[in-house]
């Protein structure tokens, strides 16, 4: 073997050794040596040579980025994610049929579509579901996703909050609880402006919380403009934050006679 490959080989090992263990900053810091040393492969992304080794360089690759999409979700690192999925995704495309598939493809692929889902990228969504192959939506891990874009578009935000309980794979949770948290900004951004309070009890149950203490918290930390008094959260300094704009409208009357004028003149 490759005195190269070896040595990479062998730092993945430790990669691994240490992603098990939890100890996530020195996982950092091999991935970082990794990704260097990946750079020496020419049989890899973009090049994509024929090399004595390529079969070898290419699973090794793939697998150390699979690890490091992995390693950004353990560490709640969403643009390292998006790097690294960047950097794995040729390996699923373009080199497919030159490696065994991953195991880690669908789950991975189903990550990403989360991601994409709470930063409330619908159009690179859909633009992602078009790339997939059609037997990769009976995968429980696309088939999830696609599921929680669909209630979460419906407006059925109790579906979105109770799929947390039945993620496909454990990497999924991170992605569901920001989702979770999406998911009630939406609500709680329409509630404060279609109503100038609401009873806790019915805050609560809006907002599908599970107890007081937990609308409180939320109140405390997220929506600090909203004030609770005897029972009732009232939403008049939210609606006080937000300044009304005043539309000009005898200036937008005069710009679009003139308009009117100057097409007069041309015809």
């Amino acid at each position: 073997m490759d005195p190269k490959l070896m040595e990479a080989s062998q730092v993945f090992d430790r990669f691994k050794a240490a992603f098990s263990r939890k100890d996530f900053d020195t996982c950092r810091k091999l991935l970082s040596q990794l990704k260097v040393s990946l750079t020496a492969f020419k049989s890899l992304p973009p090049l994509l040579e024929e090399t004595p080794n390529a079969l070898h360089e290419l699973t090794l690759a793939r697998d150390i980025y699979e690890h490091a999409v992995f390693l950004s979700v353990k560490t709640e690192d969403q643009e390292s994610f998006e790097r690294d999925f960047s950097q794995l995704k040729p390996y699923y495309t373009d080199v497919s049929n030159r490696i065994p598939p991953s195991s880690h493809m669908n789950p991975i692929l189903g990550l990403n579509l989360l991601r994409l889902l709470v930063q409330n990228r619908i159009a690179e969504f859909h633009t992602e579901l078009e790339l997939l192959p059609s037997d990769a939506f009976k995968n429980p891990c696309i088939k999830h996703a696609v599921e929680l874009e669909q209630s979460f578009m419906e407006g059925a935000y109790n579906r979105v909050l109770n799929a947390r309980q039945t993620v496909p794979h454990e990497t999924y949770s991170y992605f569901m609880d920001l989702l979770a948290k999406t998911v009630r900004d939406e609500i709680a951004g329409c509630s404060e402006k279609a109503y100038d309070s609401l009873s806790v009890k019915d805050a609560q149950k809006m907002l599908m919380f599970s107890s007081d203490k937990e609308l409180e918290q939320y109140i405390r930390e997220e929506r600090t403009e909203w004030e609770i008094k005897s029972g009732t959260v009232f939403f008049f300094k939210a609606k006080e934050s937000v300044p009304c704009k005043e539309i000009p409208s005898l200036q937008l009357i005069n710009q679009t006679l003139s308009y009117a004028r100057e097409l007069e003149r041309i015809v």
